[in-house]
Order: structure tokens, then C-alpha cells, then sequence
């Protein structure tokens, strides 16, 4: 595998940080490190509670209240909050002059009103005078800022992704995490750059159609909350986007491809592996695939206890677990895998556990109805695991195909191949509901031929049956429906079915409009306006007096 060619460079993406840093969260804490990193990074604190002192010295900015947005990447957050408070903090200049007059004691050095021992009394209104810091009939109006970085100290983060933004940490109340996380910040100044490990085809994304909403696959899996609608089609961001490659490993039409590495090079790095294996004489291959992190930890930490790995299991790293979908997996058997099984870690989101196990489902089911017997595919959460696996069937010559760019593409490859070394002489097998193959079965009833059914039928005269169609017949097309075409009582001109028009007919015939007849209905659209100009004798608006 190291002698294989470095895989071909992705686009990059570009961060830039000057160092400006919010700190939001309870006032001691985030009051505390902002005096810690004001030497080094461009500091602002955003206050989420009246829990400490605030500095006398103005070093660096300080607000108060609630966040009602908090959004970005390194580089370029965005931050929403309302002041809930009547004492402005940037404006307050520490005279201390309206806790000496408030008789309630409501106010102390944290300089924000305590509204529950407040009695109304507006004297520290009065001692604040012309600076006007404090405004009990202030409006919570929006209020917004931009910054570079963001450590949130709050106990449930602000963002919730399982994958959050670069450039976001949220080390919660324990101290320790927060100095890791302070750290961190202070190597985050520069520019940086990342791959764009993703590439998006709109024109076979199944998203959405003529407003009508289809697939969300991509969406719903991604962890990192960098894909989104966006009409037709989705959008992503590619700041935001982690490389997992999770939304490639779930597109059912490979409108989203995994770009680092791509598919063709992980499918080399694969092939050089196992053809090493047998080339040995080694029999029963296992490919344990974990990621760069977690995964690799835990195989030599697994080493270290001095259990290690089965002779036979080969292990496998990717950049994440989550990219390796149905075209890897069935690659792998037809390169002469016996199986192929996934280490997650604790770290790995359970959309993507949920997405590989559906993934392998349809895989297995595949290869089972080929008839190769056993497991073949399976997520582990410990390496030890792997003790415990029974070899599986597989073919008995090696595939020699390199995986495609094109999922489908790829994924007819592998099965060609596999349907080549197995003994199955049907036409076609039935697949779970939800499997990226199948046909279509038309209602010929209620089918029309409108075209329609290329956004989304409104007769719901379409059906997905999952299946998949074996051998050269697949590679076919298929006429789904036909219909006697109906020409122009005119022209002779065919413009449309006949199905269609008696439908319009059956609709429209007994309509006042249309009392006159329907000729005009069954002619072409040349036709129609040819017919209105030669009949004199119609009634027009212009036959209607002027009011």
C-alpha cells in the first residue's frame, strides 16, 4: 500500500482567525479566563448569570444576557443575544454609585440588578444620572457580533452538533477541559486550510422535486450540521463539513461523492492489500476498518494487553468510519474479502452506527440471496471483537475492477462480478424497503403520460418496489407505459394521449364555458388560436359595453 500513489489532492478550504474570542457563559468563569487570555487573544465575554466581580480596568469587552443565536466556523461566527438586564455593562463606568443607592441591596459588584429583591425604587436610576447605564423600560432588542473563536462555558453547549464547528469549544464547568480548551484557542490565529472532502451533482439529486419533498438522507445523518435544503437541491457548507462522508455513504443516486480520498483510491489501497494477502497464502481475509483517532488507539491499546488481532483480520484505516458504504463493502468481498467489519468508538455519532448497519443490511442481503453463506459485514465496538468472528463465504477468483468515481457504477462492477462467481439464475431479487434499487410499477389506470412523474406524480399512480435486477437486462431500457396518441381533429397533428384528453373531456365537457361544444379541446395549440380567429360569431369582452 505504500508504494501506491499518493492519493490525487482535493480543493481546499480556507480559514482566517485574528484571535477574537467570545467567552460566553456564568460571569465568574468566563470573567476568570478572559483575564487569563487577554495577553494573547482579542477577548470579549458575554455574561449569562450575575455569578461574579466584574474587573474594575476595562481590558476587554463585557456584556450581558441571553444568547438567542450562535452560528459559524472558525473565523466567522456569528453571535445573537438580548440584553434581559436594565444595567448596560459597557456603558457602566464601576462608580459603584447605584449600589450605594439602592435600598434593597439588589445591586452588587457584579453590576446587574437581582429583579427579585428589586422593589422599584429607580434610585440607582437617579445615582447613574447623565451616563444612563441603567434603563428598566430598555427593550430586549436583538444585538450581534462577530468573532473568530468561541469558548462557550456553559453546561449544555450552545452548539449541539455532534460534530462541532473548528474553532467552537465547549469544555463545560470542569477546569481541567477548560485550560485544554484555552489552549487550543490560542493555536487557532492564522490562516488554515482544510480538504473539501465532498463533491455535490445537482442534476441527479433526489432532494426534492416540483416542490414535492423526496430524499433527506444527507441531511439527516450529518452530524456536523453543514448540509441544509435549498429548494430542489441541498446545500452544503463546507466550513462546516467535518469529512466524515457520511452523506456519501447514504445517497441512494451518488448525487454526493466522498472526494478524500475518492473512491478509486481507497478501492487500489484495497486490492493492493488483499491480492498482498493471498499472494502470501493467506485464506479468510477480514478488513477491519477504524478511523485515524479513536479507532487507532484502540487497536494498539489492544495490541499493548497482548490479545491483538486474528492472523487473518487485516486492519484498514479511513479518515472516518462513516464514509464506507455499500460500493466499499461489496468491493472489498469481490476483491476476495471473506468480510469486512466496522470498529466504532464512542466517538463515532450514532447516525453513522444507524447508517453502516443499514448499509451492511442491504449488502448482506445481496450476498446472501447470491447465495455466499455467512456474515459477512458487521460493526464492533472493541477489537478484541474480532476474535469472535466465523469466516464467510466468498469468491473464488478476485475481482481486478477499479472502483469508479460513480457510485452505481462501481457498485455494477461488484456485482457483476459476484453474481459471475455464484451459482443464481434469476432475473432479479427482492430487497429490503428502503434499498438504493429497484423499479417502478404503473398504475395504467390512472397514468396519463403528463410527464408529470418526472417531479412527482400527482395521481399517485408510481410505486417503488425495491429489487434488484441481475445480469445484462439491467443495463436495458424499459418502456414502463405506452399510449395511443390522439391527433388534432384539425390538423391531424398528434399533441397528445387519448387517455389524457377524454380525461380533460370527462372534466371539462359539462362546463358552462363550454356549452358551445368541445371541438376546440380536441385540437392543438396552432389550432385553437386559428379556430378563435376565424369564429366571428363568439362573444368576446369587447362586445360588453363600457362602464
Amino acid at each position: 500500500m505504500a508504494a501506491l500513489p499518493e492519493p490525487e489532492p482535493a480543493p481546499a478550504v480556507e480559514f482566517k482567525s485574528a484571535g477574537q474570542v467570545l467567552i460566553v457563559g456564568p460571569a465568574a468563569a468566563a470573567l476568570d479566563w478572559a483575564e487569563r487570555l487577554s495577553g494573547q487573544l482579542d477577548v470579549s465575554v458575554l455574561a449569562t448569570d450575575a455569578s461574579g466581580e466584574l474587573p474594575l480596568e476595562r481590558k476587554f469587552p463585557v456584556w450581558s444576557g441571553k444568547v438567542s443565536r450562535l452560528a459559524g466556523w472558525l473565523g466567522a461566527f456569528e453571535l445573537e443575544w438580548t440584553q434581559d438586564n436594565p444595567i448596560d455593562l459597557e456603558v457602566c463606568t464601576r462608580c459603584n454609585a447605584c449600589i450605594r443607592a439602592c435600598p434593597e441591596d439588589a445591586i452588587d459588584y457584579s453590576y446587574q440588578v437581582d429583579m427579585a429583591k428589586c422593589k422599584s425604587h429607580r434610585e440607582c436610576v437617579k445615582a447613574c444620572g447623565a451616563i444612563g447605564a441603567i434603563d428598566f423600560s430598555r427593550n430586549d432588542s436583538l444585538r450581534k457580533e462577530s468573532f473568530d473563536l468561541v469558548l462557550d462555558l456553559s453546561r449544555q453547549p450552545l452548539i449541539r452538533t455532534h460534530q462541532p464547528p473548528q474553532g467552537y469549544l465547549a469544555p463545560g464547568g470542569d477546569p481541567l477541559e477548560q485550560a485544554l480548551a484555552a489552549q487550543q484557542l490560542t493555536a487557532l490565529v492564522g490562516e488554515f486550510e482544510k480538504p473539501r472532502f465532498f463533491q455535490y451533482k445537482a442534476k441527479i439529486c433526489a432532494h426534492s422535486r416540483s416542490g414535492k419533498q423526496g430524499c433527506n438522507a444527507c441531511i439527516d445523518v450529518c452530524s456536523s450540521g453543514a448540509i441544509r435544503a435549498d429548494g430542489d437541491h441541498v446545500k452544503v457548507e463546507p466550513h462546516l463539513c467535518a469529512g466524515c462522508g457520511g452523506c456519501a455513504t447514504v445517497c441512494p443516486s451518488g448525487a454526493m461523492t466522498y472526494a478524500y480520498p475518492q473512491a478509486a483510491d481507497t478501492g487500489m489501497r484495497l486490492k493492493a492489500m488483499l491480492s498482498t494477502y493471498h499472494g502470501a497464502g493467506g485464506k479468510d481475509a477480514c478488513i477491519l476498518v477504524h478511523d485515524a483517532g479513536e479507532g487507532r488507539t484502540e487497536l494498539l491499546s489492544s495490541g499493548r494487553k497482548g490479545k491483538g488481532l486474528p492472523a487473518r483480520v487485516i486492519p484498514f484505516e479511513a479518515f472516518h468510519v462513516a464514509s464506507v458504504g455499500m460500493d466499499v463493502l461489496l468491493a472489498a468481498i469481490s476483491y476476495g474479502a471473506s468480510q469486512v467489519v466496522v470498529l466504532s468508538t464512542e466517538k463515532v455519532a450514532d447516525g453513522y452506527v444507524a447508517a453502516l448497519k443499514k448499509q451492511m443490511h442491504y449488502a448482506q442481503t445481496i450476498l446472501t440471496e447470491l447465495g455466499y453463506a455467512g456474515k459477512h459485514f458487521s460493526v464492533i465496538e472493541q477489537a478484541n471483537a474480532a476474535w469472535e468472528l466465523q469466516p464467510a463465504a466468498t469468491v473464488s477468483k478476485p475481482a481486478t475492477f477499479n472502483l469508479s468515481p460513480e457510485k452505481r457504477t462501481s457498485l455494477d462492477f461488484a456485482i457483476d462480478h459476484l453474481v459471475k462467481n455464484s451459482s443464481f439464475q434469476k432475473q432479479f431479487m427482492e430487497l429490503p424497503a428502503g434499498a438504493p434499487f429497484g423499479t417502478l410499477t404503473v398504475n395504467k389506470q390512472t397514468y396519463t403520460l403528463c410527464k408529470a412523474c418526472i417531479g412527482a406524480c400527482p395521481e399517485n399512480a408510481i410505486t417503488l418496489v425495491p429489487r434488484l435486477l441481475i445480469g445484462e437486462q439491467a443495463k436495458q431500457p424499459v418502456t414502463l407505459n405506452e399510449a395511443e396518441p390522439f391527433n388534432c381533429v384539425r390538423c391531424g397533428k398528434p399533441f397528445g394521449t387519448r387517455q389524457m384528453v377524454d380525461n380533460m373531456l370527462g372534466k371539462l365537457g359539462a362546463h358552462s364555458m363550454f356549452a358551445g361544444g368541445t371541438r376546440r379541446l380536441q385540437m392543438c395549440g396552432d389550432c385553437r388560436v386559428v379556430d378563435m380567429m376565424e369564429n366571428k360569431t363568439e362573444t368576446t369582452i369587447f362586445d360588453y359595453p363600457k362602464q
